[in-house]
């Protein structure tokens, strides 16, 4: 079984990066939405998937975000796989998420985003009462 690798397909901005693999990074994993995938059948939740993009393989979840960007790249050319690579370092890996989380909660602001892409809020919580 190839990797997978499965982003949000409801969101413009991370299709606009799908595609940008599909198109630009010979890979032999497979890349995949989410809504269009077995999530049973790759080990993954619906919250997994919300949270962050994943990585499969071997049949089971193994990277996630970041890692799971680094994995992909490390599964194509020599070009792309320097950048895979440059991910590797646990260090790197560490800085690396803020700057995955700080696009996550502005995708809809990226190039090809739009609102539909916006991460909902969680909703306020009330004050506990005395």
């Amino acid at each position: 079984m190839s990797p997978t690798f499965i982003f949000d397909g409801d969101c413009a901005f991370c299709t606009t990066c799908a595609n940008f693999v599909n198109r630009w990074i010979p890979t032999g994993a497979k890349v995949s939405a989410w809504q269009r995938a077995d999530l049973a059948a790759l080990g993954l939740t619906r919250a997994q998937c919300l949270e962050a993009v994943q990585w499969v393989e071997d049949g089971r979840p193994t990277l996630a975000g970041p890692e799971a960007i680094g994995a992909l790249l490390r599964s194509s050319n020599a070009f792309w796989k320097s950048f895979g690579y440059a991910l590797k370092p646990s260090a790197v890996t560490a800085a690396a998420w803020p700057l995955y989380r700080w696009v996550a909660r502005h995708r809809h602001q990226m190039p090809g985003g739009t609102a539909a892409c916006a991460i909902p809020l969680p909703p306020p919580t009330k004050p506990a009462q005395a």
